[in-house]
């Protein structure tokens, strides 16, 4: 079952870098598009500086029809053509002595671009000290003291190209995190109705066999057993019926009941105790006032019962384990189940409460994730390593609010 979860931790590794490598493709093509297209509007513009420089030198010349009528025409149709990108032409000093396709604050005089109202020209200058910071200006080189500038603006449509890019970033993004948000919760769906089946069909199948033996018992003592021996059986099978109902209670939302969570922790160390090897050593250092929890006490004494154990497991037959109930400085109470054992690696702290793992040669792997299930969904409380130090031991804890 580990290398079933590594698996999966390498999909999900795998599903990630597999959409970020869609997104840098859709990145890379769609920045592509929109490069192109501002070169094409370079290129436009270029034009248009070239076009306005010729009309320049053939208004100039003596013989304007001996440039070409059809020619000086033509190159107004190419300046005309233009309705898209936002066009300033300057002269050396910077005046304004053109503009097209800007919407201008207030509607556009008749007389334009010979006049210019007082707001719309500075509404130009403010477009023209942003466009100076930019890349976008070409220089028109009329004559040896003739120069002139072209400031334009990327176009309506490239403008909302550039963003795209960005757009199509969050729509990946958001559909990325969709999908994975689904798939895992499709598998904590599938998990939780694979331990609600396994926890109700384990109680079924209890619940026969315990019967049967408490009626033994009971034949037991009518054909005057030893009464001794009798009571050990009956602990055994009372044990049983107890854990017999710990999992029809997972099955279900157990009911909460206030309780002192000393009484509880007392419990169940007091019962462990008894079952560890005598090398080991099990102390209960509880809080001097009662601690006053709604808990489902015989599930919350199963989580302590599956910490110590694993306490136990941790220490290879001798050692010590402190169970220790407090309350913080808010007055929530704790319980930390302390051991001297061979500690928990950092990389593997949160993984030991996936379904599964185990270090020991035999067993599921269910406990942690039991105590798990059992403190988060049923208390709203917390369990987690609060430190581990590999050959010195682990201390477990466990927040209820």
């Amino acid at each position: 079952m580990r290398d079933i979860y590594a698996i999966r931790s390498y999909g999900k590794l795998g599903f990630l870098v597999i959409s970020a490598l869609m997104v840098a493709v859709f990145l890379y093509f769609s920045n592509n598009l929109v490069k192109d297209l501002a070169a094409q509007e370079r290129e436009r513009m270029q034009i248009w500086a070239d076009a306005t420089k010729e009309i320049v030198n053939a208004s100039s010349m003596d013989d304007v029809d001996g440039f070409g009528g059809g020619n000086v025409e033509f190159l107004l149709s190419i300046i005309e053509r233009n309705h898209t990108i936002p066009v300033l032409l300057t002269d050396d000093d910077g005046t304004i002595l053109l503009h097209r396709n800007f919407d201008l604050p207030e509607p556009q005089d008749s007389l334009a671009p010979y006049y210019t109202s007082p707001v719309n020209e500075a509404f130009l200058e403010k477009k023209l000290e942003q466009l100076k910071g930019t890349n976008n200006v070409i220089e028109i080189n009329i004559g040896p003291d003739n120069l002139q500038r072209l400031y334009y603006e990327d176009s309506t449509l490239l403008k909302r190209l550039s963003l795209y890019p960005y757009i199509q970033l969050l729509v990946m993004l958001a559909f990325i995190a969709v999908v994975y948000f689904a798939v895992t919760s499709t598998k904590t769906a599938e998990q939780n109705k694979v331990w609600v089946g396994l926890s109700k069909e384990t109680a079924h199948q209890l619940g026969t066999p315990i019967s049967s033996l408490m009626a033994w018992v009971e034949l037991l003592e009518s054909l005057g057993v030893d009464q001794e021996t009798v009571a050990e059986i009956s602990k055994d099978v009372n044990r049983l019926n107890t854990i017999a109902s710990r999992f029809s209670k997972i099955g279900s939302q157990p009911q909460m009941e206030a309780a002192d969570l000393n009484e509880v922790v007392e419990r169940a160390a007091s019962y462990m105790r008894t079952r560890i090897s005598s090398r080991i050593n099990l102390s209960i250092q509880l809080y001097p006032e009662a601690l006053p929890v709604r808990v489902s006490a015989p599930l919350f004494e199963w989580v302590m019962e599956n910490l110590i154990k694993n306490a136990v497991d941790a220490m290879d037959g001798s050692g010590s384990i402190t169970v220790t109930t407090s309350a913080d400085s808010a007055g929530n109470p704790y319980v930390e189940v302390a051991d001297t054992g061979r500690g928990i690696p950092r990389k593997k702290q949160k993984t030991i409460f996936n379904p599964g793992y185990t270090t020991k040669k035999r067993g599921w792997g269910l406990g942690l994730t039991l105590a798990k299930r059992i403190i988060e969904q049923y208390h709203r409380g917390r369990i987690y390593v609060a430190s581990s130090e590999p050959g010195r031991g682990t201390t477990f804890r466990i927040d209820l609010p």
